[in-house]
C-alpha cells in the first residue's frame, strides 16, 4: 500500500472559481502565445521570402502538426493520470509514470522521426505541394524532424507539471520559446536569407531551449516525486504503461480525427470558390481565438477534476463543470454579440474585400454556433478528460472527429442541397457531440466510481 502523501499543488481544496481561474490563466496565456508563435513564421517568411516561402511554411507546418499528434495525445493522457495519482497521494505511481512517459515518448519521437524521414516526400506529394515550393518544404520538414525529440520532451514535462497542479512554469517556458523563435526568425530569415529552413531552425531551437529549461526544473523538483534521474531509472513500468496507452490512444485518435475531418469538410467548402473558402477561413480563425479560452479552461478543469476524482472529493466536480461553463458562456456571449452587432467590423479585421464581407453576413449564425459549442464542449471535456475514461474519449474521437462532422456536413450540404451553408452548419453541429456525451456521462453518475487509473494492483 502506498503512502497517501500530498504532492504538487493541491487543486482539491479552496474556492473552485478562484482556483480554476488561477490555474487556467497561465494556460490561456500559453495558448495565446502558441497562436502568436505559429503566426510569427508566416509573417516573417511572408515579408522576406514571399509566396513560395509562405506555401512552404504553411505545408510544412501542417506536416509538423501531423507528427506531433502522438506527443499531444499521450502527454494529455499522462497529465490526467498524474492528476489522479496526485489527488490520491500515490507518490510511487507518479514516479513510475514519469519514467515510463520519458522512455515511451522518446521511442515514439525516434520512430516518427525515422518514418518521417523515409516517407516525408510521399506525404508532401499527397498534399499537392507546388513544385516550386517542394525544396523549401523538404528543408523545413527535415529540420523539424531533427528537433522532434525536443517537441515531444517539452510536451511530456509540461504534462507532468500541469498534472501536479503547476500551470505557471509551462507558460514561462512557452514564453521563452516564443521570444527565441521571434528573434531567430528575424536573424535566420531576414538577416541570413535562410528562407523556410531558417524559420524551421528558429522553431526547433526555441523548443530545445524550452525543453532544457523544463527538464532542469523537473530535476530540481525531483524530491517531490522521488525520481532520481539516473539512467537506470528510465525504464517502462507495465502497470502504468497500460493506462497510459489505454487513455493515450483514444486521445491521439481524437486529435487526429478532428483535424482530418475538418480538412475533409474544408475540401468540400473550397470547391465553392475562393470567396466561400476565404469566409470559411476567417470563420475558422474566429473560432480558434474563442477556443483559446475554451481549451485553457477545459485543460485546467480536467486537472482539477482529475485530482478531485483521485481524492474521492466528488462534490467538487459539478462545481468545476458549472464554473467552466459560466466563464466560457460569458466569453461566447461577448464574441457572439460582437459578430451580430458589428459583423463587418469583425470580419474586416481579416479582409477588406467586399465580396468576402458580403458572404460573411451569411456566416453570422454559424459563428454564434461556433462560440456556443465552445462553451458547452469545454465544460464537459473537463469531466471526460478528468475521469480518465478511455471509452468516452474514443467515442468523442469517432463521433465528433469523423462520423458527426463528415456525416452531418454531407447530409446538410450535399444530400439536402443546402450547399456551403449546409456544410458550415453540419460541421459546427458536430462540435456539440462532446457536450451530449459528457452530459449523459455526468447524469449517469458513473464518474463517481473509483477510477480505474488509481486502482492498486
Amino acid at each position: 500500500m502506498e503512502t497517501k502523501k500530498r504532492m504538487g499543488r493541491d487543486l482539491t481544496t479552496g474556492s473552485v472559481p478562484k482556483g480554476l481561474i488561477a490555474f487556467a490563466t497561465p494556460l490561456f496565456l500559453s495558448n495565446m502565445l502558441q497562436a502568436v508563435y505559429n503566426m510569427v513564421d508566416m509573417v516573417v517568411v511572408g515579408k522576406y521570402v514571399g509566396s513560395v516561402g509562405l506555401s512552404a511554411v504553411s505545408i510544412g507546418g501542417d506536416i509538423l502538426n501531423m507528427l506531433t499528434f502522438v506527443a499531444m495525445g499521450f502527454s494529455n493522457a499522462g497529465q490526467i493520470i498524474i492528476s489522479q495519482y496526485t489527488g490520491a497521494g500515490m507518490r510511487e505511481k507518479v514516479t513510475k509514470l514519469i519514467a515510463t512517459m520519458f522512455t515511451f515518448l522518446l521511442c515514439c519521437a525516434l520512430t516518427i522521426t525515422l518514418l518521417g524521414t523515409i516517407g516525408g516526400t510521399t506525404v508532401m506529394k499527397l498534399l499537392n505541394t507546388p513544385p516550386e515550393a517542394m525544396a523549401d518544404v523538404k528543408a523545413y520538414v527535415n529540420v523539424c524532424l531533427s528537433g522532434l525529440v525536443f517537441i515531444y520532451g517539452y510536451n511530456m514535462v509540461s504534462a507532468v507539471l500541469r498534472g501536479m497542479g503547476d500551470s505557471k512554469h509551462p507558460f514561462m517556458f512557452i514564453a521563452i520559446s516564443a521570444m527565441i523563435n521571434l528573434v531567430l526568425d528575424i536573424v535566420f530569415v531576414g538577416g541570413l536569407n535562410m528562407g523556410a529552413m531558417g524559420a524551421a531552425l528558429a522553431t526547433v531551437l526555441g523548443q530545445a531551449v524550452s525543453f532544457i529549461c523544463s527538464i532542469t526544473l523537473l530535476y530540481r523538483m525531483r524530491d517531490q516525486f522521488g525520481f532520481d534521474f539516473k539512467l537506470t531509472s528510465f525504464r517502462i513500468h507495465k502497470d502504468v504503461l497500460r493506462p497510459l496507452i489505454s487513455l493515450g490512444i483514444p486521445m491521439v485518435i481524437q486529435s487526429a480525427a478532428i483535424n482530418f475531418s475538418k480538412m475533409f469538410v474544408h475540401a468540400w467548402i473550397n470547391s465553392y470558390g475562393v470567396v466561400i473558402s476565404a469566409v470559411s477561413g476567417v470563420g475558422t480563425k474566429l473560432g480558434n481565438i474563442a477556443n483559446l479560452f475554451g481549451n485553457a479552461f477545459s485543460t485546467a478543469g480536467g486537472a482539477m477534476n482529475g485530482q478531485s476524482i483521485g481524492a474521492a472529493k466528488y462534490d467538487r466536480v459539478p462545481k468545476v463543470i458549472a464554473t467552466t461553463f459560466c466563464i466560457n458562456a460569458a466569453v461566447a456571449a461577448v464574441f457572439s454579440a460582437a459578430v451580430v452587432i458589428a459583423p463587418r467590423t469583425v470580419f474586416g479585421i481579416f479582409t477588406s474585400e467586399e465580396a468576402v464581407l458580403e458572404v460573411a453576413m451569411e456566416y453570422i449564425p454559424v459563428a454564434v454556433m461556433t462560440f456556443s459549442s465552445m462553451a458547452l464542449r469545454s465544460c464537459m471535456m473537463t469531466l471526460i478528460n478528468g475521469s480518465g475514461n478511455s471509452k468516452l474519449n474514443l467515442a468523442v474521437a469517432l463521433l465528433d472527429g469523423v462520423l458527426a462532422r463528415i456525416g452531418l456536413s454531407a447530409l446538410f450540404g450535399l444530400a439536402l442541397g443546402y450547399g456551403y451553408m449546409g456544410l458550415w452548419i453540419g460541421g459546427e453541429m458536430a462540435s456539440f457531440v462532446p457536450f451530449l456525451i459528457g452530459g449523459t456521462f455526468f447524469l449517469s453518475g458513473r464518474w463517481k466510481r473509483k477510477s480505474k487509473l488509481i486502482e492498486e494492483d
